[in-house]
């Protein structure tokens, strides 16, 4: 499996910019359909917002690029904790990008419907019921990590972890809410997967993450394709010279 490549930038801004960059030259310098897998939470969101202003968007084609999520909240998609309420406000609302690109959790399902719903939409496009190591799911997944090393909704200690049949299962009695997160095999099916994470409280985890500790989830993410972490100094100290 891929090593992890560590790119760390001097505060969050930075951080966001070189993202945003990175991404937009990866959509550019591609062809035909683009599958970008996206992460929810706070950190993104600055990211999202800034590939929708005009210097990067005039750069997209659009009608190429389909939006997946990672995990989603089992919560109305107008709920404040929607990971699609929070992309679409950021992202959606403001770029030419077709409805029928956009990927969305169908939350109005019970979470073990939702998630088969999910994991079949997603074969749907990919044209397959099993992931071929050879032909990733997505072009970019773009993944975040908490506190406790948890990625997607794959939390520690749960059997979400284990699963390596279903495309998409439901996480309860974690948080509050129900949540549906893709398993390890199609989070890894990606020809990047991108760890997008930032602030010092963030700095001990991915110290052990990055030495491969297998109790974070996030150290458990494999991927033939590349693995990139994007950091800013306070998650990721400071830059080899």
């Amino acid at each position: 499996m891929t090593s992890a490549v560590k790119k760390i930038y001097p505060d969050q801004s930075s951080l966001i910019r070189h993202l945003a960059e990175w991404l937009t030259a990866r959509i550019e310098n591609s062809s035909g359909p683009f599958a970008l897998a996206l992460s929810g939470g706070s950190t993104p969101r600055p990211l999202y917002a800034l590939l929708a202003t005009p210097d990067y968007a005039r750069r997209i084609d659009w009608a190429r690029l389909h939006l997946f999520w990672g995990d989603e909240r089992c919560v109305p998609h107008d709920h404040p904790d929607s990971n699609y309420r929070m992309v679409k406000q950021a992202l959606i609302a403001h770029v030419p990008l077709p409805q029928a690109n956009v990927h969305a959790v169908q939350t109005g399902l019970t979470p073990q419907a939702a998630a088969r719903d999910y994991a079949l939409r997603l074969q749907a496009y990919y044209g397959a019921e099993m992931i071929d190591p050879a032909r990733p799911l997505f072009d970019v997944n773009l993944l975040g990590m908490g506190d406790d090393g948890h990625t997607a909704s794959l939390f520690p200690g749960t059997a979400a972890l284990t699963e390596e049949k279903a495309w998409v299962v439901a996480v309860e009695g974690v948080k509050p809410e129900p949540r549906i997160s893709l398993t390890f095999p199609v989070l890894g099916s990606a020809a990047a997967v991108v760890f997008l994470v930032a602030g010092a409280a963030k700095s001990k985890v991915v110290e052990e993450v990055l030495n491969g500790d297998l109790r974070f989830p996030a150290a458990q993410v494999q991927t033939d394709g590349d693995l990139l972490w994007f950091m800013d100094e306070a998650a990721g100290g400071k830059p080899c010279v």
